[in-house]
């Protein structure tokens, strides 16, 4: 007799009695039991970092990248000088709006009430993905501002007050407004860094503005954006945990 006769025949003579109890008792206790294995067994911190670095859309990344390697190959051939301010000034401004999405992700996707359920606060998912942020942006900085001061030959003046001041600036906005207790759209906070864009061209349209101010002023004034950066940071993480997506009657935002 061949094998999958006799395989047959065993089927056909063995006859399987399920009792749903038994079953239903068997997953109970499945469950049970890899419940308290991940109750006994926390994320560290790292592997919490590592989870949100996860979650991160690249694509922004690698949008801010694309960016900045298209902007620096733009400066490279500009020739006159008040056209290069210009260009890293919007530069600066456009290079931190590509972050606002991801900022405002909990809120754009509704999931702030979900994520403040979790073992992780709010404010510990914000932080995390402020920090990969500014990680990341610090690198693709570092790297874009070295290649200006040493490829273009451009002062360190004009580095700071033409392209770091604004684009810290526009950070300030984006967390000022994201701070807030109002529902701030991603689309007003986007328009609010434009409209700050516009406002530091009309005030750098004169090439006095910056060039009569000394160097120390100028960071000076970059110090004072950082400073204020890290309070309206501080608050964004404060604040993070009041913003929820519906009132307490369960209507609209807010």
């Amino acid at each position: 007799m061949e094998l999958k006769e006799r395989m047959e025949l065993y089927q056909k003579q063995t006859v399987v009695h399920l009792d749903e109890r038994n079953i239903t008792e068997t997953a109970r206790k499945s469950r049970d039991a890899f419940y308290e294995i991940e109750q006994g067994r926390m994320l560290t911190y790292l592997e919490f970092l590592w989870v949100q670095l996860k979650l991160v859309r690249k694509r922004w990344w690698l949008l801010q990248l694309l960016f900045l390697l298209a902007a620096g190959l733009l400066l490279t051939t500009i020739e006159e000088d008040y056209l290069i301010h210009r260009t890293m000034g919007i530069a600066g401004v456009l290079f931190v709006v590509f972050a606002i999405p991801e900022l405002w992700k909990n809120r754009s996707c509704c999931s702030m009430e979900i994520e403040a359920s979790a073992y992780y606060s709010l404010r510990q998912i914000y932080a995390a993905r402020i920090l990969l942020f500014g990680l990341a942006d610090f690198c693709f900085l570092t790297v874009f501002c070295t290649v200006l001061l040493t490829n273009l030959h451009v002062t360190v003046l004009v580095l700071t007050a033409q392209f770091l001041f604004p684009m810290v600036v526009t950070a300030c906005i984006c967390f000022g407004m994201l701070c807030t207790n109002f529902d701030v759209s991603e689309s007003l906070s986007v328009a609010a860094c434009f409209l700050w864009c516009v406002l530091w061209w009309l005030i750098t349209i004169n090439e006095e503005v910056y060039s009569v101010i000394l160097l120390p002023v100028w960071l000076g004034l970059l110090g004072l954006a950082f400073l204020f950066l890290i309070f309206v940071v501080y608050k964004t993480l404060q604040n993070c945990s009041k913003c929820w997506e519906v009132r307490f009657d369960g209507i609209e935002h807010h």
